[in-house]
């Protein structure tokens, strides 16, 4: 087998493993989506779930602003490439690109939650890009005959956005703190402030060393680990008083996490053709190396 055999057996191979990992990818996210019903932010269970509902400005917390085009928002991600061209071939490099990871207040009919977007597959209905021959664009792009007379092509922005009172599904991992709805494992409470009390040595000569030996003997220790069991039931007893903080993040485990300002049936739909497409790519590999086998 010449080289050029070779290079089209490893093609083939190489095509065959993105498309079949882009179809199992995608149409596991398809499953997710569908087979986890939506959940009122109230009554939510503990674990992964979906919720949609309102997106609100956090109290006290001015929204941010859009890096490119200094729009108010909620949350952003920008892009910026530049064009390079070397003869018969171009292409856009990326200079620069990011997101903003202040969390989201989501609201429903029964309750709020707060988001942490980071590690999330955003899917934002705002999106704009624009060229032009500056690094960094000064505002908003210009349209009409200013966009023609001061455009370019060197470089390409690209912002997206999320926007208070623009709807908002979201499927992650959801926990509430406060409301008594907490579980309270007492061992590991009273192990984890006597860690605490530990962490200052002196605090706790001071507070428990009796005979100001200078060391805790049994006695003094059982008294440190008395001390540290009612502790604990007094944090547990004041957090279950507090209101209960809803949260949603992205899952410990491989499940999507996945923020989008439109609805389960938009996401599953745009999931099975990426899906599609990658069973069709990993089919065309794999005809590609059976005919280079045969």
């Amino acid at each position: 087998m010449d080289s050029g055999e070779l290079l089209l057996v490893g093609f083939g191979v190489a095509i065959c493993l993105a498309g079949g990992w882009l179809w199992v990818s995608r149409w596991s996210k398809v499953r997710h989506l569908l087979d986890t019903p939506t959940s009122r932010i109230r009554s939510a269970a503990q674990g992964y779930v979906e919720l949609s509902g309102i997106l609100h400005e956090l109290a006290e917390v001015p929204p941010l602003q859009g890096p490119l085009t200094g729009s108010p928002c909620l949350w952003w991600r920008y892009r910026i490439e530049e064009y390079h061209s070397n003869g018969k071939q171009s292409s856009w490099r990326v200079l620069e690109q990011g997101s903003s990871e202040r969390p989201l207040r989501l609201a429903d009919a029964t309750g709020e939650c707060l988001i942490d977007p980071r590690g999330a597959e955003v899917w934002p209905a705002r999106r704009q890009r624009w060229s032009g021959n500056l690094r960094h664009p000064r505002g908003l792009p210009p349209t009409g005959v200013l966009a023609w007379l001061t455009g370019g092509r060197r470089y390409r922005y690209t912002e997206e956005r999320l926007h208070a009172g623009e709807p908002l599904y979201a499927i992650g991992d959801f926990s509430t703190v406060g409301g008594g709805r907490q579980g309270f494992d007492r061992q590991a409470s009273k192990m984890q402030i006597l860690r605490e009390w530990k962490g200052d040595y002196a605090g706790l000569l001071k507070r428990f060393d009796s005979n100001g030996d200078g060391q805790l003997d049994l006695a003094e220790w059982q008294r440190v680990r008395l001390a540290a069991r009612l502790e604990a039931e007094d944090r547990h007893r004041l957090a279950s008083t507090r209101p209960a903080q809803h949260r949603l993040a992205r899952p410990a485990q491989r499940q999507p996490f996945v923020l989008s300002s439109h609805g389960e049936e938009v996401l599953a739909r745009r999931y099975r053709w990426q899906a599609s497409g990658g069973a069709l790519l990993c089919l065309c590999g794999a005809l590609l190396l059976a005919s280079r086998l045969a």
